[in-house]
């Protein structure tokens, strides 16, 4: 417990700077909502001109301008990259920090073992990260009512949609844990993070201009697609489950691979 506790502590800044930035991009978003669906009809005229690609490729294909759950959905986008960023920082930092810092011996000397050690660390940065999320709720419902202008929306396609963030926040924090103990050391957590971020999206838009679904489907861009979930009111509950595999997958590898460790020693 005292891991855990040490553990949070170290990241509570970081947690209250992520989500107050994403709380802000929320908010200055939606703010801009109402203009944009007085101009629906404009705007449509306007992407109609643009290259279907294009319009795939950033999310905006097929969007409803005028319906503020339709703007919230490209909204959402930009909050799922922050909290994919988030999530794989804290997942490649995990155990590689005292590593890179050379302090992992130390910690090991304790009378804990790894498993309980890699424990307490998953625990913390997943306490971190369900902070975050409950600020985008509030943040997403708060936003979503104050700039639409009284008008009614349906309430289930955006609870599905933000229950989306748990499963997507997991799977990029197993598969950046998981990274790590797979490579030698990570001097820098922001380059395999951005990396893997911006490689799954890239990833998702690719295939998604090709028409090519293999590319995508390992993506969880693709997974928890807001158009789709907003629209139908539901998940692809075969990707959802590509997504979950993966998690299941990815912690499991990490216990064993970190039980294994040759640890780096200071000395």
């Amino acid at each position: 417990m005292n891991i855990y506790k040490h553990e949070f502590k170290a990241s509570l800044r970081s947690v209250l700077i992520w989500s107050a930035s994403i709380a802000a991009l929320i908010f200055v978003f939606m703010s801009i909502s109402s203009s944009f669906s007085t101009n629906a009809a404009l705007l449509n005229q306007m992407m109609a001109s643009f290259p279907e690609e294009l319009l795939i490729a950033f999310g905006m294909a097929d969007m409803d301008w005028s319906s503020i759950l339709g703007f919230f959905g490209l909204v959402f986008l930009f909050c799922q990259i922050c909290l994919a960023i988030q999530a794989a920082n804290y997942g490649f930092s995990l155990v590689s920090i005292e590593e890179s810092e050379l302090t992992a011996d130390f910690l090991l000397a304790k009378p804990v073992g790894r498993t309980q050690i890699i424990t307490s660390k998953l625990l913390a940065a997943i306490t971190g990260l369900t902070i975050t999320n409950m600020v985008v709720w509030v943040s997403s419902f708060l936003c979503v009512t104050l700039f639409n202008e009284g008008m009614e929306y349906q309430v289930k396609p955006l609870v599905l949609l933000l229950f989306s963030i748990v499963v997507f926040q997991l799977f990029f924090l197993s598969v950046g844990m998981l990274i790590s103990l797979l490579v030698k050391r990570v001097r820098s957590v922001t380059p395999f993070s951005m990396a893997l971020v911006f490689g799954l999206y890239i990833l998702n838009a690719f295939g998604d201009m090709i028409g090519e679904k293999s590319l995508e489907i390992i993506s969880p861009f693709e997974h928890f697609d807001p158009n789709y979930i907003l629209k139908n009111a539901a998940y692809e509950l075969p990707l959802v489950l590509i997504s979950v595999t993966v998690i299941v997958v990815s912690v499991a590898g990490s216990y064993v691979l970190y039980s294994r460790r040759n640890i780096p020693s200071a000395v």
